[in-house]
């Protein structure tokens, strides 16, 4: 048997990229002449992927926006975003204690993340945060994405973990659905950026800090599943 694999969702979960998904979605949009959205208005406009929040962010603003007007749109969100990064993202307090003490108890890490690759990675690096985990997977790595769960298990799988010995964790219906529609237990943190309550998404556990996520939860959620 492998040894049991924790996977995370990335912003909202492991780190607060909020300051810049609203600086970079702010400078996309102004270019279309739109009004700036707040950090009240992400949690309706993140979870998809840059080009579904530009898109979402359009909508929010009543205006309509073609196909042809999108890809130069999402080029100007992404040469912004990694021009920037890592910015004022920051990682979550007690994370990398919860990683260390994780990976002592012979934990498998993974990052499983509906943002595009090429702008997860270079995050993840930058904040020093890379080498804990065995695969980091975005919404462009497999023909789909969260809540699809064939994301979820594809991640395990890279990490050479077993499916059947995993937890999820992450902060919105994207990331618990993908857990359900596996059949693996989930772990849901109230800090991030669903605009549902958390206690509502139906997850097997939830913690306010990552000194809760330990090694203790972890096996008892696993025994349990």
């Amino acid at each position: 048997m492998s040894a049991p694999t924790i996977v995370f969702d990335l912003d909202g979960t492991l780190v607060d990229t909020a300051p810049d998904l609203v600086s970079s979605l702010n400078h996309t949009i102004a270019a279309a002449g739109l009004l700036p959205v707040t950090y009240e208005d992400l949690t309706h406009l993140v979870g998809q992927g840059a080009k579904v929040m530009i898109e979402r962010a359009f909508a929010l603003r009543g205006v309509a926006i073609g196909q042809n007007e999108l890809a130069p749109m999402l080029t100007r969100f992404i040469d912004h975003y990694l021009a920037e990064m890592p910015g004022k993202s920051l990682p979550y307090p007690g994370l990398v204690a919860a990683l260390l003490r994780l990976s002592d108890a012979g934990f498998i890490l993974a990052v499983c993340t509906n943002k595009m690759e090429r702008l997860a990675l270079p995050l993840i690096d930058k904040l020093g945060l890379t080498h804990h985990f065995a695969a980091i997977t975005g919404g462009d790595s497999f023909a789909m994405r969260k809540p699809d769960p064939r994301h979820l298990t594809g991640t395990i799988e890279k990490a050479g973990g077993d499916p059947r010995h995993a937890i999820m964790v992450g902060d919105s219906v994207n990331d618990i659905l993908a857990a359900q529609n596996a059949g693996i237990p989930s772990i849901a943190v109230p800090f991030g950026y669903s605009d549902e309550p958390i206690e509502s998404l139906g997850a097997s556990r939830i913690i306010r800090h990552f000194d809760e996520l330990t090694p203790e939860l972890i096996e008892s959620l696993l025994v349990k599943a």
